[in-house]
């Protein structure tokens, strides 16, 4: 039995999710791409390509990008503003 909500996902949506939700938090968290760089370990160049959607993340950057915003790594891949809010509310 397959669920259906999820025939609908297509190749490069989660990317693009994950690059919509880091620009709303790393904006809500006051922080340009450069302070997130230094935050997270990262090259300024890297979070700019990721909030275009143009690199393909690993886990580890994941994490390293949700560690420089000081949320967990699942609300970088929140599916709507709602659960985004309720996941950063609850900390």
């Amino acid at each position: 039995m397959r669920n259906h909500s999820l025939t609908k996902f297509h190749v490069g949506q989660t990317r693009a999710l994950l690059a919509s939700n880091l620009v709303v938090l790393r904006r809500q968290a006051g922080l340009s791409q450069e302070a997130l760089a230094l935050e997270a370990g990262v090259h300024r160049t890297f979070v700019a390509h990721v909030e275009r959607g143009a690199r393909n993340l690993s886990i580890d950057s994941v994490e390293k990008l949700a560690i420089g915003l000081r949320v967990p790594p699942v609300v970088l891949l929140a599916p709507d503003m709602e659960t985004l809010k309720s996941l950063t509310s609850a900390e």
